[in-house]
């Protein structure tokens, strides 16, 4: 069933995206909304499940991995953060080239790099080879990423935009639920060098489905013709924007939040609390699907009747209190606490990122209609870098600490907090209720 697309020049034909008549940037964003398909919205949501299935699949396996190359602690969990250095890189360089050369053509070659790199990893023999091939893996995925939102950008506004990236949750949440499950029975029947072999394969099998399904959605006439020096320009005056740059930032802080607890759980988790890698990926799952439920919470229910600055308020606030509570918790205040109340902690600390998450990335993509794959860019990379920084510092006081992970999370909610309400000053913005 063949459907127009008057908001973005385009149309649908079972479930392929293909250019029709000259596009302008979305406006209304209902038609698009509805012309969508659902294989199209299923490959943008395996797009951005692409970082944590890159990355929570391998998380049950870094104990083991410490062993198996007769490294520290912090230096596997470099390899977490050169993955994550590599995504935020890659962005910068990716999002720009799909404003000029289109989405389909940098996706493509991302992703095959992307295989290859991953197929690689899994036969490093040491760990700083490991650490570079992980940094050339996670340049290849940025496309994914990148892509991935700059798409929903050219086909959505509005407050339909937020509630298409909160479906994005729900369809890439699923990813963090059984990534760290599929990790950890892997584990049972091989070692972690077999997760990278699993994860090559769901590489290879997301590339054909980008290539046979996922087509192009910025025609010619929206593409920008600079080079380098344009990107940087454009770039420049994205971030000369106060109101975007307080989006963004509030927003990488939170990642940095929730990635501190990515790259520090497995040895809280195991290592101080004694749990199974079993434990660790069904406590990792359940926490991922609070925040699935929230994010659809805010999609379904939340989106067009509040604002999102009201629902991303409170979504910041909570994972302030409950990065409090972690601190105090595992800082002895509270005396000798168990596994329980620390996961619950962290329970409601990854589901207010379903506040979070989507409201900032609709939030300042609805500035930047012109170019959305330069602000994409800028957005990915100012999450993914900040929350390379967060990852060694959650391991400095050693593996049987978690004051270290409770302290980075504070610390970035604070900062987060702080950005949105003084740069975004959503306060003074005037927009009503039930608007955006």
């Amino acid at each position: 069933m063949e459907q127009s697309m008057p908001e973005s020049g385009q149309k649908t034909t079972q479930g392929h995206i293909t250019e029709s008549a000259p596009a302008a940037p979305a406006t209304g964003g209902t038609p698009a909304a509805r012309s969508v398909g659902l294989l199209v919205t299923l490959v943008l949501g395996g797009l951005t499940a692409l970082p944590p299935l890159s990355m929570d699949m391998y998380l049950p396996a870094l104990p083991e991995v410490t062993g198996a190359l007769h490294a520290p602690a912090a230096t596997v969990q470099l390899t977490l953060t050169a993955c994550l250095a590599g995504m935020a890189l890659g962005q910068l360089v990716v999002g720009p080239m799909s404003d000029k050369w289109g989405r389909r053509r940098p996706l493509l070659v991302g992703m095959v790099v992307y295989v290859l790199a991953t197929a690689v990893c899994a036969l490093a023999p040491t760990a700083e080879l490991l650490i570079g091939f992980r940094l050339l893996q996670g340049l290849a995925g940025a496309a994914g990423i990148v892509i991935a939102r700059a798409v929903v950008r050219d086909l959505y506004d509005g407050v339909e935009m937020a509630r298409f990236f909160s479906t994005l949750m729900l369809i890439s949440g699923v990813a963090p639920i059984i990534a760290p499950l599929i990790g950890g029975q892997i584990l049972r029947i091989t070692d972690w060098r077999g997760v990278f072999h699993v994860l090559t394969v769901i590489g290879i099998l997301l590339t054909f489905v980008v290539w046979r399904f996922l087509g192009e959605t910025l025609p010619p006439e929206r593409r920008h013709e600079g080079g380098v020096g344009d990107a940087l320009r454009t770039m420049r005056g994205l971030l000369a924007d106060r109101v975007f740059t307080g989006y963004m930032l509030a927003g990488g802080l939170a990642f940095a939040a929730l990635f501190a607890y990515i790259s520090a759980s497995p040895f809280v988790v195991q290592e101080i609390y004694g749990a199974s890698p079993q434990t660790f990926s069904l406590l990792f799952g359940l926490n991922s699907i609070g925040l699935v439920a929230v994010g659809q919470i805010n999609g379904k229910l939340l989106v067009g009747r509040v604002s999102l600055d009201k629902a991303l308020g409170w979504g910041l606030g909570i994972i302030l209190l409950a990065a409090l509570a972690l601190l105090l918790m595992t800082s002895g205040v509270f005396g000798e606490v168990g596994l329980v109340p620390v996961a619950a902690g962290l329970f409601v600390l990854m589901s207010a990122m379903g506040l979070a998450m989507p409201n900032t990335n609709a939030q300042a993509l609805m500035r930047t209609p012109h170019a959305a794959g330069s602000a994409s860019a800028l957005l990915g990379t100012s999450s993914f870098l900040v929350g390379a920084v967060a990852s060694p510092l959650v391991g400095i006081a050693g593996e049987h600490t978690a004051v270290p992970m409770a302290v980075v999370q504070l610390t970035c909610a604070v900062l987060s907090l702080a950005c949105f309400l003084g740069l975004c000053r959503p306060w003074r913005s005037g927009k009503a209720a039930t608007g955006v």
